[in-house]
């Protein structure tokens, strides 16, 4: 079992609305139904009565909700006293998307690492709403991630601090052959092939939504899914098709040769974002803070 599933339930039953409950706990419905329903395979009893409207739960699911609120009230507790023990008033805690984990965040902390001390850092990585998830349920102390032009909700909270730190954009790159032209070249007469991030990921849906209208009347033909901007890179270097990277994802590759740009009527700025949610845990992730914002002026 997950502790997400219970924090799942409880929202379920304070909200008592299954879109409600998502948008409380920044998923999609369907992915907070299929959470919902693994709790309740895990468990082996129905906790929704979902012929029901407005929504109740059943009686095993009233009898479940206190034993919910006091498992996530012990879990969090004993997480609290292990972190005390740790001194974990000397860490940072950070979650970032795992393009950024790879590309971005060692060169941008060894910067700041000077003003950090011998603080021990701890990354953890998660595609974007399971980071955003993490953040805000209070296990990470910054929230690393990509951001576009569009206004993100979910981030968008009068409680949530955001500091633009970096900057990306999204390329379309195909392998080469030996004379250095494209193996996956744009042409009215034969369909692009693609290399695609999953449409519900956060850089899937961009692309759905920027890139491949840019494209204009070049027919395409999606090959492959993959929610790792590295597997995807993988597959393009192989010359499985061509795909829409982050540009630091692939600036090796370009110099090198091994993979070209392929030109396109507009090109996607990315942000990259950092976030943290005051009041701090303790004086060193404020300090940190305090001196993010002092490099950002």
């Amino acid at each position: 079992m997950e502790s997400k599933w219970l924090h799942d339930f409880v929202a379920l039953a304070e909200q008592g609305n299954f879109s409600k409950a998502a948008d409380v706990r920044f998923v999609t419905q369907p992915a907070f139904s299929r959470r919902i329903r693994s709790l309740e395979n895990w468990l082996g009893v129905p906790l929704v009565c979902r012929d029901r409207y407005p929504m109740v739960l059943t009686e095993a699911g009233e009898s479940f909700l206190e034993q919910a609120r006091l498992l996530l009230s012990q879990t969090y507790g004993i997480r609290d006293q292990l972190r005390q023990s740790l001194h974990e008033h000397c860490s940072l805690n950070f979650v970032a998307q795992p393009s950024l984990a790879v590309t971005f965040f060692p060169g941008w902390i060894h910067q700041l690492r000077p003003q950090l001390g011998d603080s021990l850092i701890r990354l953890n990585t998660g595609h974007y709403h399971d980071a955003i998830e993490q953040f805000m349920s209070g296990s990470a102390d910054f929230l690393l991630c990509f951001s576009c032009d569009d206004t993100n909700p979910m981030l968008n909270r009068p409680e949530v601090e955001r500091r633009i730190v970096g900057q990306d954009r999204l390329v379309l790159v195909s392998a080469a052959d030996g004379d250095g032209h494209p193996l996956h070249a744009l042409s009215a007469d034969m369909p692009l092939r693609l290399l695609l991030y999953p449409p519900t990921s956060f850089l899937g849906a961009l692309i759905q939504r920027k890139c491949l209208p840019a494209l204009s009347e070049q027919p395409c033909l999606p090959v492959c899914e993959n929610a790792l901007g590295e597997g995807l890179k993988a597959l393009a270097l192989q010359g499985d098709g061509a795909s829409f990277l982050p540009a630091s994802l692939v600036r090796e590759e370009l110099a090198q040769g091994r993979l070209v740009e392929l030109p396109l009527s507009a090109w996607v700025k990315l942000d990259i974002e950092l976030c943290c949610r005051p009041p701090f845990r303790s004086e060193q992730v404020a300090l940190c803070w305090q001196q993010i914002r002092q490099a950002m002026t």
